[in-house]
């Protein structure tokens, strides 16, 4: 088992995840549950959240790049984090980001233009470096003075070596234990913390008042005790939203469009629907929330491939989960990847078919069956921004070029974190006519 988590942990998930309801094993002198049934997830993450926490082999994994942040901490630190950050997501400030996500996106496209027709790309390096422009522009305010493309290698660089972190820590391994690609994790982290919390020492220091992600942290304060974030706690929040935010977007368009290579039915489809609402003309922020299909298209896109596919939580209190006893102590799955390609939730669920995310058949699923930003209270903050985004960039792109994957078959998807593919994702770039 340690050596598929370390391989990938998706080939380390048990028996019975794509068919059962739920799951459990023992495993490294631990109970382990893998919970399937969207009803039962539900009751998981909702009606008994308050027994679970991230756990202590999480934050060991993620601790050296994102501290205590939003996506590490739990209970109270947790709550006003959120808080804290919620008012940058609310539906009228992402209207106001579309322009930026519309921009990023045409500038990737005119880069691709200038190339010879035919040339080759990797989609998920361009993805990254849209993205990337975008949680920049956005978020704090287009003045972060970092390497887009060092940023990426280090955050490859430290996701590299979590499944090494992560099989340490289900061993209670100490943490000075050496690991293959110790060294290059650890550049990776001082680089990233370094360079982040460079940006929040200046926004501190210049007191801007621009209103971006940075200023409302600054200006936040826990409703408990009155106290403001620290420079750490910036810099671990402001890492959060830059290296995650734009990392799991990134990878869903990178899945996304090799699955419309592979299926030129949806991917016509989307595209007369996006001539048709914009008539031709330019694509407007207006445009947006029309283009119904091609968000179709990004929702399956990320069914197949959820960028996060694992939720994994300890149990700090005993509960009952449908007829079983789960006891503290024990660990609780929602192994998303499973539960999005489950044979009891999905028919013929390996097939790319964006169909199944029309208004009908969205709301005949439990809510719970579909999970590519998690569920219960913990359900990713920036969800909303992430299909706005998605689907602007897809937009843009699928409209100006035709993408062709050169590999005959769809890559492996290996764990490290978030869901990336075991080889890269080169494309043809070619012009559309007319």
């Amino acid at each position: 088992m340690l050596w598929r988590v370390i391989r990938n942990p998706i080939d380390a998930l048990p028996h019975g995840v794509f068919t059962a309801p739920l799951v459990h094993v023992e495993a490294l002198g631990r109970q382990r549950f893998y919970i399937l049934e969207p009803s039962l997830i539900q009751e998981a993450l909702v009606g008994n959240a308050d027994a679970l926490t991230k756990g202590p082999e999480l934050r060991r994994t993620l601790g050296a790049v994102l501290g205590d942040g939003l996506l590490t901490a739990d209970g109270a630190h947790w709550r006003w984090q959120r808080q804290s950050a919620a008012p940058i997501f609310r539906h009228e400030r992402l209207l106001g980001f579309l322009p930026a996500m519309l921009a990023a996106a045409a500038e990737t496209r005119d880069r691709w233009l200038t190339k010879p027709d035919g040339s080759v790309i990797d989609i998920g390096h361009e993805m990254m470096h849209t993205t990337f422009d975008i949680i920049v522009e956005t978020m704090l305010s287009g003045r972060a003075n970092i390497d887009a493309a060092r940023a990426e290698r280090a955050i490859t660089d430290f996701l590299e070596s979590t499944g090494w972190v992560f099989a340490l820590s289900l061993l209670n391994a100490p943490s000075w234990m050496p690991y293959p690609g110790k060294g290059r994790t650890n550049a990776a982290a001082r680089y990233l913390r370094g360079a982040i919390g460079r940006i929040a020492a200046a926004h501190r220091a210049a007191g801007s008042g621009s209103g971006d992600l940075v200023d409302l942290l600054l200006n936040a304060a826990d409703p408990e005790t009155g106290r403001t974030m620290t420079d750490e706690e910036l810099t671990d929040n402001l890492l959060t939203f830059v290296a995650a935010g734009h990392e799991t977007t990134a990878l869903g368009l990178a899945w996304t469009f090799d699955l419309l290579s592979r299926n030129p039915g949806p991917a016509e489809r989307a595209l007369a629907e996006i001539e048709a609402v914009t008539g031709g003309g330019p694509l407007l922020p207006d445009h947006i929330a029309k283009l119904n299909y091609t968000r179709q298209v990004f929702q399956e896109g990320m069914r197949l491939y959820p960028p996060a596919p694992i939720i994994a939580r300890a149990v700090t209190r005993p509960f009952t989960l449908g007829n079983r006893r789960v006891p503290q102590g024990s660990m609780v799955y929602v192994p998303i990847y499973a539960l999005h390609r489950h044979t009891a939730l999905w028919d013929r669920p390996n097939d790319f078919d964006p169909d199944r995310f029309a208004p009908e058949r969205s709301k005949a699923r439990h809510r719970y069956a579909y999970l590519p930003f998690g569920g219960g209270a913990r359900i990713c903050i920036g969800s909303a921004f992430a299909m706005m985004e998605g689907v602007a960039i897809l937009a843009t792109l699928l409209r100006a070029v035709k993408l062709t994957s050169l590999a005959d078959h769809p890559p492996k998807p290996r764990m490290r974190l978030t869901l990336r593919p075991d080889k890269k994702l080169m494309m043809r770039v070619e012009r559309r006519k007319g």
